[in-house]
């Protein structure tokens, strides 16, 4: 395993979560990082991402409300969700990229965690 990533469970709207994302076996240090979610039925979309020296950015309807950070000692990427609501229920997937840098197309990147399920309840 690459990438492991964790954090996810059942929040009632509102609440918060905190993803992380453990790289194993190599150093993700000096690759950017993105983290995706998919729902049910619906195609995998562009959440946040990091890059080499920190840089962030994220998709547009979430800034303000999640948060990306990484900490290069412990190979490991974190996504804080705050303000949480049902629409964000989705499996989330962190995944590091070719470059230095993120990007919001899923196929720039070539090592992908297996994912974590986050369920917003109303």
């Amino acid at each position: 395993v690459q990438l492991q990533a964790s954090g996810g469970g059942l929040v009632t709207a509102g609440g918060s979560l905190r993803l992380s994302c453990a790289g194993s076996r190599r150093t993700f240090s000096n690759n950017g990082m993105g983290w995706f979610r998919q729902a049910p039925g619906k195609e995998r979309e562009f959440v946040a991402g990091i890059t080499w020296s920190s840089a962030t950015d994220f998709a547009e309807s979430l800034k303000g409300r999640f948060t990306i950070s990484r900490d290069k000692a412990k190979n490991t990427v974190y996504l804080k969700m705050n303000s949480l609501k049902p629409e964000d229920t989705a499996v989330y997937y962190c995944a590091a990229s070719r470059t230095a840098y993120f990007t919001r197309d899923p196929t720039g990147y070539n090592y992908w965690g297996q994912g974590t399920q986050v369920t917003v309840s109303s």
